[in-house]
């Protein structure tokens, strides 16, 4: 699927404001990734750049976690810098990180739950490999091919996820050691297949539906055909599954 990164840009601006209370899914994935790069990743970190800082979940756990000098936030629209302080220490870094000069000398880039956003990883990867210093670290979280699975069943619509092993292979050949790779299953529930629609479109992640249109009767098919992701709880009441796949990747530099 060709991502259009301007309607990727005005969904994530709309959804700024419920963004950081709906996003539970990604806020899990922001922790477990700084837990995660803990156990490899030792303090202190010079140079930091993050990739798509969006509301700050793992920009705050990067500040506290490793205190770095220099610190470069990115993302692709200026109404992030709203979500931070003008006291922090961070350097915003505004634009499409496919096309932007990347900061040099760089200890360690970051991401979480952004590099799906990107159309193609390799050239990035091998411009950031260049960014680094010798055996600096690439860590982030994106999402494997069962994100979002039922939404895309049903609609047809989704973006085209990079398996694991593509994954690491490209990062292979781009000059990079994978120290740790894995992908884990999260599923949220939902009272109804109308909440699931409510908080993607406030997560920013209907900037992947391209030019679908909803209407009445779309909806009610929907509604209906959700019926088949559908468990019932202890009080006999239907919840709703959406499945996110999140990816993990600690690696560094050859």
């Amino acid at each position: 699927m060709q991502i259009d990164k301007n309607k990727v840009k005005q969904r994530f601006a709309r959804a700024k404001e419920s963004y950081s209370e709906q996003a539970i899914a990604q806020q899990k994935i922001c922790l477990y990734l700084s837990r995660l790069m803990a156990k490899y990743v030792s303090a202190p970190i010079d140079n930091m750049l993050e990739v798509g800082c969006g509301s700050g979940n793992l920009t705050r756990q990067m500040l506290l976690q490793y205190r770095p000098k220099h610190y470069f936030a990115n993302d692709i629209y200026a109404e992030v810098e709203q979500f931070f302080q003008p006291t922090d220490p961070i350097e915003f870094c505004i634009g499409d990180i496919e096309q932007m000069p990347l900061p040099s000398h760089l200890t360690a880039v970051v991401s979480s739950s952004a590099l799906q956003w990107v159309q193609d990883l390799e050239p990035l990867f091998a411009r950031i490999q260049q960014a680094l210093e010798p055996r600096g670290w690439l860590v982030f979280s994106s999402f494997a091919e069962q994100n979002l699975q039922e939404i895309k069943a049903l609609t047809g619509h989704g973006l085209d996820y990079v398996s694991m092993a593509s994954i690491k292979s490209r990062l292979d050949r781009q000059g990079f050691d994978v120290i740790h790779i894995e992908q884990k299953n999260m599923t949220l529930w939902f009272s109804h297949p109308l909440r699931v629609l409510k908080h993607l479109k406030a997560t920013g992640v209907t900037a992947s539906q391209g030019d679908f249109v909803w209407n009445k009767q779309k909806l009610q098919q929907f509604y209906d055909d959700y019926a088949e992701f559908s468990e019932l709880d202890a009080e006999g009441n239907s919840q709703y599954a959406l499945t996110y796949q999140p990816l993990y990747v600690i690696a560094r530099k050859k």
